[in-house]
């Protein structure tokens, strides 16, 4: 039978596909549950984590279904309000001219850590996934939930909506590097939790990049103050809102 609780990591779709799985947020100790039951050709996941085919939808599903979980590094952490998706066909991908030493971990298996410096300045943390291999999801930005006192330490300011407003403001607030590029997200010092309902989302442009720039594949929770940027208003909107 369905598992009522993996809607928390998908919105509503016309029809549920065959390969979905079941997964949920604290799997019963009953181990006849429906909830144990495993996927066709699956396996167990590890408490709290979705199964690996939640990473392998379209990447543009991958980041609106994000929104809303909880990204925790070592327990530090909190709730993913912004993200960006990224396809292998697309021209601002790290992807678009094929596989390098640099992005290997986007061609690699769905559900891990893609990390990469830009500018040579700051890290940015991806979840790699997608329905096909070269395609990932940025985490732009996140509402510090766990752990404040130690983002505070790391990135030497006290006003948690600049913990980790914006790619490199979160790696520096988690203490994401290279060292953790190609890790996956099922295993410490990664907790990937499912979101507690369905949210509300707001699109826009992506941000930062010449090539592509007309795809609206930014995301973010709407209302959230923790954005690396304000969202463009809608269109018709009254101004303050």
């Amino acid at each position: 039978m369905p598992n009522p609780s993996f809607s928390r990591w998908r919105e509503k779709e016309p029809a549920k596909r065959a390969d979905e799985g079941t997964w949920s947020a604290a799997e019963p100790s009953d181990p006849a549950s429906p909830e144990h039951r495993l996927p066709p050709g699956g396996r167990r996941t590890k408490r709290g984590l979705p199964p690996s085919t939640f990473f392998t939808r379209p990447v543009v599903d991958l980041a609106r279904l994000l929104l809303g979980a909880t990204l925790l590094v070592d327990g530090i952490g909190g709730i993913i309000v912004e993200t960006e998706a990224y396809g292998r066909d697309d021209p601002a991908s790290h992807s678009f001219r094929g596989a390098t030493a640099r992005n290997a971990a986007m061609f690699g298996a769905a559900g891990h850590a893609y990390i990469y410096r830009s500018y040579g300045i700051h890290w940015c943390f991806n979840i790699v996934g997608g329905a096909e291999p070269g395609s990932a999801v940025l985490v732009r930005a996140l509402e510090p939930t766990t752990g404040l006192d130690a983002m505070r330490a790391r990135r030497g300011i006290a006003d948690p909506r600049l913990l980790c407003a914006g790619p490199g403001r979160l790696c520096q607030a988690l203490g994401l590097s290279a060292a953790h590029d190609g890790m996956a997200l099922d295993r410490p010092p990664f907790a990937l939790l499912p979101r507690a309902a369905e949210p509300s989302i707001v699109t826009g442009p992506r941000i930062g990049i010449t090539r592509g720039s007309d795809s609206p594949w930014r995301f973010g929770l709407a209302g959230s103050r923790f954005f690396s940027r304000p969202f463009p208003r809608p269109s018709g909107a009254p101004s303050g809102t």
